[in-house]
C-alpha cells in the first residue's frame, strides 16, 4: 500500500488513513523515527521494550551453555 505524502511548510506530514488504520494508530501515539541510508522508517513506539523484544533471536543460543559463555566473557574483562 504505497502512498505519497508531502512535507508541509512546518515540516509535517500526514500519515494516510489506510496506513493509520492498518497500524492501529490514534492521535497522541508516539512513533520512532529511524534514519537509514536513503530512507526514513517510522514505527509505533512500543509501550514496553522489554516485553516487545523478549525472546528475539533465541535460536542463536541453541546448543550454547550460556552460563559458561557469560562467565568466560566476564573473566575476559579483567585480564
Amino acid at each position: 500500500m504505497p502512498a505519497t505524502v508531502t512535507l508541509s511548510s512546518k515540516n509535517q506530514i500526514v500519515i494516510p488513513r489506510e496506513a493509520r488504520e492498518m497500524m492501529h494508530l490514534s492521535p497522541g501515539r508516539q512513533l520512532l523515527v529511524i534514519c537509514e541510508e536513503n530512507r526514513i522508517v517510522m514505527i509505533p513506539k512500543p509501550s514496553d521494550f522489554v516485553s516487545k523484544t523478549a525472546g528475539l533471536h533465541k535460536e542463536i543460543w541453541d546448543g550454547v551453555d550460556t552460563e559458561s559463555y557469560i562467565r568466560e566473557e566476564r573473566e575476559s574483562w579483567n585480564p
